[in-house]
Order: C-alpha cells, then structure tokens, then sequence
C-alpha cells in the first residue's frame, strides 16, 4: 500500500504480520488484592500457515521453551499488572508490556484523578485464591488468576463485560476471536498491544469522537488517528476520542494518544478489540447508565466550562470577507433585515495576503480595524479571527520560527514538511503564539477560529521528548489549550472555535463540524458526528450551517437551518454567498424567524447548557441519553433531545413533514400546537419553519423578549412556557448574572398561575400556557 504523508495508521494490521511475535495472556502471579498489583504471565506464539482442504489458515503456534538467547530474555515474560479506584463507579486497568514501567505519569488527558484504595471508594475485597473479587455500588468485578480473566457482572449476575483471551476460544481456530494480547516487532523491538473483550447479543457502542459514521459502532472498525477528513461523509475523523460507552452499562477509555483502532465486531461479532501502538493498555472503565457513565468520564477528563452568553447567538460568515468595508456592509444588513446576530467571523481574508496568517490585520484593506472592532461591539457584535499553525515558507515568520527552534523538527535538523508546524510540546512556541494571539485579544477581537491542527507530523521530534506517534494525535489538546488560556486570561472567556479534538479537549469549547458537503447525506452525518463527539463527553458542537464547500442550495440552506438553530451554536460559513439576503426573500424572512425563535428560547439553552457542562453530559442529546429504558431510542440517529425538554426532527430530504419517534408522555408541537401522544412514531408535517419542535408535556421553558444581540436582551423580565394543563410545573432558570441556576415552580389556583423562584435576582416571571 503506498503511504502518503498523514496517512492513518492501521495499527490492527500488526496484528496479522506474520513476522511479529505474540505473547498471550496465560496467568496472574504475585497479586496482593488489597494494592491491586501484580504481575501478568504471557506465553509467546507464532503465527504459522495450516492446510486444510485447499485453504490456508494461520493459527497461533506456541513457541518452545527457551527460544530467546541469552536466557535473560524470557520467551515467556512477567509484566506490571495493576487494578486501581478512582470513584464508587470507576476503575483502571494498567498493563504494560514491559518488564519495567515507562510511562509518564502526568497526562494532559487528565485533569481530576485520586487512586484510593479500594475500600475507601465503598469497594469490598475478597481473595478466594484463584478468584478475587472487588464488589461495588453499581457491579462486581472478578478477576481470576489462573488461567487470567476479568469479568465484570451487575448484582444479578449478569454480564457486563468480560477480556477475551486465549483461553475462552470456543472457535474451529485458535485465533478467532483475536485474544488478548500484544505483539513484539521484529523491524524495532517496538510492541503493539491488543486488549480483547465480550460484545454481548444486542450490545450497542457509541462514541469515538466526531465520527460521521453510523451512531451505533457495533460491526464497525473505527481508527483514532487525526486527520483532516475534508468532509463529513468519510470515516476519517477530525476529533477521535478514544472513549465509548455501552448500552450493556459501562464506557471506557483508552489513555493514550498513540494510534488505535477499535473493532467492535467487525472481525468477530462477539468481540470488541482495542487495538493500540502504546506498549502499554491503560484503561479506565466507568459503570452506570449513559448519562453517569459521561459523568464519570468527564470528573476525569475534565468538563466544558459554559462559554459567554454572545458566543450562543448566531455567527454570521463566509469564507471569507476581505475587507473592512465589507464586514460593516455586512453588519449593516443584518442589522437592517432584523436578524439577530452576535458575531461577525472573518476567515482567511484578514491578512494582507490571503491564508498568509501574520496576525496583522491587512492596512490596505482594513484601514482602522480597532476602531471597526469597537464599532461592531456597540452595535451587539463581537468579532472572530480565522488563524493557523502552520507557516509556510513565504510567511514574514517562517525563519523566525525556525531559527528560535519553535517548529516540528525532523532528525538531523529542520522541519520535516514544506510547513514549520509550531511545536505546542515546547513551552517557549506556546509563549510566542499566545502573544501573537493577545494582541488581536486586545485589540478587542473576541473568539480565535482553532482551525487545523490535524496534520502534526508522524516523522516529527517534538520538545517534549517524544514522537509523533504519541504527539500527532495530543497535538490538538495542546493547540486546543493554547488558545483557550489566552484568550480567558485577556478577555475573561474561556472560549475557542476550533476543528480538532483528542480526550480533554472538551474543557476548552466550543467545536464544530469541519467542511461539510452541500447535501442531504452530509447534513445527516453532521448530525450524527454530532451526537457521536457529544457522547464522547463534549457539551458543546456546532457545525457550517447550509454545509461549507459549495454555494448552499436555497432549499438544503433552509432545512439545515432548522437543524443549526437547535444546535449549541449557531454558525453560517463556507463558500459565499452564505448571507440570508443574497437568496430569496422568503428564505430571509425564514432566517429572521428562526433566529428569533432561537433568541426567544435564549433562558432554556442558556439554562440547559450549564446543567449539561456540570454533569459532562452533550446539549445535542442521542434519544438514548434521556430514555435509555426505551429500545427503540438506542437506534435512533435522526433527531435527538435539545437538552432534557424539546424534542427536534430535522428534515433531512426536501418533503412537507416526517416521521419521528416520540417517546412516552404527550409531546406539544411548536408550529401546529397540536399535542401528541408518546410511545409510537408519529408522521408530522411542519408549517412555515422546517424542522420538526416538539416539548414535552409538564416542561417549563423559560424565554425572554427576542433581540437583535444578547447585549439587548432584559433578563429582568422573562415569560414561562408551560406545556400541558397540570397542577403544578417545575423547571430550573440559569442567568448569566448568577453563579448557579435556581429552581422555579409555577403553580395553577383556580384559573392563575403563581411562579415560586429559589434565585436572589429581581426578575417578573409571566407564564403562557402551551396545550
């Protein structure tokens, strides 16, 4: 296969080179129950050609005793094995490959970790000799010494998962399901490491990160290696995360940034693989429905913070406006047809050669850009820049990066692409870039557009000390954190708008969809990428609304449109024109509409969204999340919950309505406000906004009197929407001014309706009754 440069690495592959050498798991020595530490027994294998009845297999063949010299190497070695705690819910597993740990313990991956013993986490210890168990809240863990084995059972005794080894292989070939395992490359005495576990009957998986794939993974083999996918209908990926969680009631993740692959029954479908080029398998696994299992990984890996109120108003772009004249063209018509807007993002053009970032605003065509800036800001606008880490070799920095050794390096000096890609590992880049950065900040520049950064080279030596197989895919959290600490250090806002991602990158929001196609497939895969990266522990996900690589179709514009003002954030970008206005007038006239819609429903996003970033769960929610007692909710991939209470369909091909699950309860329609009844699917025909919006009965949604920004909105006077004639209605309002949300209760007594609210503001509750 040729290879050409960032191409993915298919690390599973090493698993079917004959050439290597495999140890498989045999036996659990010297394992103290209490410290959880061990050591784990392989026995080594080759891989050898069999006949059979004209055709050829390949099953492991054991290699004899004594096979390496001098007898220092054992051909069947003894490595660290460790189980530790990390929460009543949550433990790790720790296998190295090595007869000594090499692993680094910080990780930027982390950011809450507390190893206790097991006790302490209200977990109970027995050693039966060959079986230890360790029994929690939520399963019992049994590990089995000899032959090794790790199952996890609930506390009826029901599977949850179990490792797959050598040992359990039920198959005609002593190689099917591939156990668990690693293997010893002869090229570099490098090892790659396959961990093997049970995929139950009806198991589903999802996850992964942002992949554009089918939501449920299960029969799917899914690489984790960053890449610029160019678009949304490939199984490349922008944001891999290397975490999933199981309708069987458990998640994991691999912590790693190496390459890896999970196959989740695509080779055999009874068994998931995770397949890693780290020496080492270090995985957390976390127990507990969909929603505790995001909670648990998130108290890892970290949460989102909420970003500023501006930043869930609409963006208004294109690639690109070139000009100061333009951008306040542009300002000015939004301003003029009425549609509310909080942010203007200019993309390449800024500079005075197009995609050349120099961080210098073009004077030629951006005459006074500080004065454009503060203008823009009194008017309710805020302004995005478009910038990249990689330098050409006709950037005026070019040589200054490479002369002060900022950049990527390649053995034996210089840079190993045409590009000086800028080494986020090396704390004087960091400190250069970031200063580059604070001066547009202070210049009064808002968001910085986190474009790239998927293209870190493999062949690269980095100042961190490693390579790029373990930096290529950590290259977006660093560059991620970068630009986030910044920009919260001169503006106050954590807040970034960024392409790629890794594990921990949802503590730097927000991130969007990358370069979608103009089609119905692509606007279908941007919703599934997702509700994929939102159940890979991001809260927060916006995409190019109308799709970014053509001029959009007035007709898919309008449809995705529905689907971007139930969104997180709200962003129009890609090739020109994407202004309302430059279409029909009835599409502008939808535009305003939406958009007020959305500004009208301002208190329930704001609201729903910190209650998402405090429990790491997504704001775009699979149906799955809120109703995972429900089968039919766990394969559905075409509409989703809009945080806990409003229920979205977008329309996804050009017809008058659809067909949507509703699940049970009664559900109120938005533009028909015809009520439904749950359990069953319901065809549903939209009026005038096409996007199926639906509340469930007994919600509360709180909303405020719509405006041209956020920075015109009255949070003093806001109105509920109740859905339902009930007796009583509860609901929680999140303001920006407060540090915490506050519960509100509306009661009805003959006829009126009394709203009771926990919060300390001063503000005038009005109540409208949706049935």
């Amino acid at each position: 296969m040729v290879k050409f440069l960032n191409n993915e690495i298919r690390i599973e592959e090493e698993f079917q080179n004959f050439e290597n050498t495999y140890f498989l798991t045999e036996s659990l020595e010297n394992f103290d129950a209490n410290e959880g530490k061990g050591q784990l027994k392989w026995h080594s294998y080759l891989r050898k050609t069999r006949f059979s009845f004209n055709q050829v297999e390949t099953p492991f063949a054991r290699l004899e005793k004594h096979w390496q010299f001098p007898k220092a190497y054992p051909t069947d070695p003894a490595t660290p094995f460790e189980i530790s705690f990390i929460s009543p819910y949550s433990f790790r597993l720790k296998i190295n490959t090595r007869s000594k740990d090499q692993t680094k313990d910080e990780s930027l991956m982390i950011d809450t970790l507390e190893e206790k013993s097991p006790e302490s986490y209200n977990w109970k210890v027995e050693d039966n000799g060959d079986v230890v168990t360790y029994t929690g809240e939520r399963a019992v863990i049994k590990i089995t010494r000899s032959p090794w084995s790790i199952e996890v059972v609930d506390h009826k005794g029901k599977r949850i998962i179990k490792t797959q080894t050598i040992h359990d292989s039920v198959s005609l070939k002593n190689d099917d399901p591939h156990p668990f395992s690693f293997v010893d490359k002869p090229s570099n005495k490098s090892h790659a490491v396959a961990a093997s576990f049970t995929l139950s009957p009806n198991e589903k998986i999802f996850g992964t990160g942002e992949s554009f794939t089918r939501l449920n993974k299960r029969g799917q083999k899914v690489v984790l290696y960053t890449r610029d996918a160019m678009g949304t209908l490939s199984q490349d990926m922008y944001k891999p995360v290397p975490f999933y969680l199981s309708s069987n009631g458990y998640g994991v993740f691999t912590h790693t940034t190496a390459p890896i692959t999970y196959d989740f029954g695509h080779r055999m479908d009874d068994t998931q693989t995770i397949y890693s080029a780290d020496e080492s398998m270090d995985l957390f696994f976390f127990l507990g429905n969909p929603k505790e299992v995001l909670t648990e990984y998130t108290n890892l890996t970290g949460k989102a913070s909420i970003p500023p109120l501006w930043s869930f108003g609409l963006w208004m772009s294109r690639i690109s406006y070139f000009s100061e004249e333009e951008v306040r063209d542009v300002a000015k018509k939004i301003r003029d047809h009425k549609i509310p807007t909080d942010v203007i993002h200019i993309d390449t053009g800024w500079f005075e050669e197009d995609w050349r970032c120099n961080y210098k605003f073009s004077e030629s065509r951006f005459q006074d850009a500080t004065k454009m800036i503060k203008d823009l800001d009194d008017d309710g606008f805020k302004v995005s820049l478009w910038q990249i880490p990689y330098f050409t070799p006709q950037n005026e920095f070019y040589d200054e990066i490479i002369e002060k050794g900022l950049a990527v390096k390649k053995l034996g000096g210089g840079v190993p692409t045409e590009d000086a890609v800028l080494d986020f590992s090396n704390p004087d880049a960091v400190v250069w870039y970031q200063e580059k950065i604070a001066d547009l900040l202070k210049q009064g520049v808002a968001a910085i557009k986190v474009d790239f950064g998927e293209g870190a080279p493999l062949e690269g030596i980095y100042a961190s000390g490693e390579g790029g197989l373990k930096e290529h895919n950590l290259y977006p959290l660093r560059y991620n954190k970068a630009v986030a600490e910044i920009t919260e250090e001169v503006t106050g806002d954590s807040i970034i708008w960024a392409r790629s991602a890794w594990a921990g990158s949802q503590r730097y929001p927000i991130h969007w969809g990358g370069d979608a196609e103009i089609t119905d497939n692509a606007m279908a895969a941007s919703l599934r990428s997702g509700l994929s990266l939102g159940l890979s522990g991001f809260s927060f996900w916006s995409h190019d609304i109308g799709g970014f690589t053509r001029e959009s179709p007035e007709d898919l514009y309008r449809r995705w449109l529905g689907l971007g003002t139930f969104t997180s954030h709200a962003r129009a970008h890609g090739e020109p024109p994407k202004e309302p206005w430059e279409y029909s007038e009835s599409f502008t006239e939808l535009y305003r509409d939406m958009m007020t819609l959305r500004y009208q429903l301002m208190p329930y996003l704001y609201t729903q969204s910190y209650q998402s970033a405090q429990q790491g769960w997504p704001l775009l929610r699979a149906m799955f999340l809120e109703n995972p007692e429900d089968t039919i909710n766990w394969y559905l991939e075409d509409q989703y919950f809009f945080g806990s209470d409003m229920l979205i369909a977008p329309i996804l091909e050009e017809e008058a309505g659809r067909e949507v699950y509703l699940p049970k309860g009664e559900w109120y329609d938005l533009q028909t406000k015809q009520m439904y009844t749950g359990g069953k699917y319901q065809y549903i025909e939209y009026k005038e906004m096409p996007v199926i919006m639906l509340v469930r009965k007994g919600a509360v949604i709180p909303t405020i009197a719509p405006a041209l920004s956020t920075k015109e909105m009255d949070w003093s006077q806001l109105e509920l929407w109740v859905v339902g004639e009930e007796e009583k209605y509860e609901g929680n309002v999140k303001l920006p001014t407060q540090s915490k949300e506050d519960t509100v209760t509306v009661v009805r007594d003959n006829g009126e309706y009394n709203v009771q609210y926990s919060g300390e503001a001063n503000v005038n509750f009005t109540v409208k009754v949706l049935k």
